[in-house]
């Protein structure tokens, strides 16, 4: 068999591999959270998330509310070097994403049942 026989074969069957990966995996609630940041901001989301008082006051006098932190929470990145995870009882990490334009830097103590917002700062 020719090289370009094998190949022939190898992208077909890839190809039809991906098709029927693509039928199954279809309308499921699937993720690939293999990264550092998309792990512990995953843990994050499916706790019951609180927040401080100074943290909400944060948030009405920028005009913000619990969906500019859940945008955060989704879509920003970790910044490890401002975080402590090794903490006990709970870590704390330093959370950046931009929201409307703006950098939002929450800090969030992240226990076993419950993720506080200790801190929310606004960079310009």
């Amino acid at each position: 068999m020719k090289l370009i026989q094998r190949i022939g074969y190898y992208l077909g069957g890839f190809s039809l591999g991906l098709i029927i990966l693509a039928f199954f995996l279809n309308g499921k609630k699937t993720s690939c959270s293999y990264g550092p940041d998309a792990r512990v901001l995953k843990n994050i989301r499916l706790k019951k998330i609180e927040y401080l008082d100074n943290t909400q006051s944060q948030l009405h006098n920028n005009n913000l509310d619990s969906v500019a932190v859940n945008y955060v929470l989704r879509k920003g990145n970790i910044n490890f070097s401002e975080s402590n995870a090794r903490q006990e009882p709970c870590g704390v990490y330093t959370v950046e994403g931009d929201y409307n334009e703006k950098e939002l830097i929450l800090t969030v103590e992240n226990c076993d049942s419950i993720a506080t917002i200790t801190n929310l700062r606004i960079a310009n």
